[in-house]
């Protein structure tokens, strides 16, 4: 009898370790669930803002680079003057994706302590301009990127999206850094068709 207890008991005692190991992991779980919860809603605000519908690109830059300097801790200079207008939703999205990607790709390629963002309204036309002072793309990316075979899918997308606009991108880049120009006209009606996001973590400014 004593015996047989004692079977029992040992079998209770690994039910309840097992239990414990058990409920270990779900609190481990429900910790990952909230994590990825919180990480989720801050990748899909910083993907289209609010503020990139209600206020606008000015209002949206200023608030996605302060965001990104202080995430990354590189040093980002943000020229846009103040009397910067209003464009269609779709120039507002195309150039809002412009500058996350390169800034993106200037914190995880470039080594650059710094980078500056330049917009301005020239005529009939906007102008961005994306520098930032790292090490520059590498001579075959740079080639494989001009060619027509299959380039970085990031500049591939931004060069397609703003095509679709009638804009252009151009890159220069040498050892000392790198500069992205942006020309995009100036439309007068916006659609109402949903932007598209460029989704690609390619080097498109290293």
């Amino acid at each position: 009898m004593l015996a047989a207890l004692n079977m029992n008991l040992s079998t209770v005692r690994g039910d309840i370790e097992r239990l414990a190991k058990t409920a270990d992991a779900l609190t481990d779980s429900e910790n990952l669930v909230h994590e990825m919860t919180s990480e989720v809603r801050t990748i899909s605000h910083l993907l289209h803002p609010p503020l990139l519908d209600e206020a606008g690109l000015s209002s949206a830059l200023r608030w996605y680079v302060d965001e990104f300097a202080l995430r990354s801790k590189i040093s980002v200079d943000l020229d846009l003057p103040e009397d910067f207008g209003r464009l269609t939703r779709e120039s507002e999205t195309a150039i809002f994706r412009v500058v996350q990607e390169c800034l993106t790709d200037i914190h995880r390629h470039s080594g650059s302590p710094l980078a500056k963002i330049r917009l301005r309204q020239r005529d009939d036309q906007v102008m961005v301009e994306i520098e930032d002072k790292g090490k520059g793309i590498p001579p075959e990316k740079k080639e494989e990127m001009s060619s027509t075979g299959t380039p970085g899918v990031g500049i591939r997308g931004m060069r397609e999206r703003l095509r679709q606009l009638g804009g252009t991108l151009e890159i220069n880049s040498n050892g000392t850094g790198t500069v992205i120009v942006v020309s995009l006209p100036i439309t007068e009606t916006s659609s109402p068709s949903h932007p598209v996001a460029v989704t690609d973590t390619s080097p498109a400014a290293a």
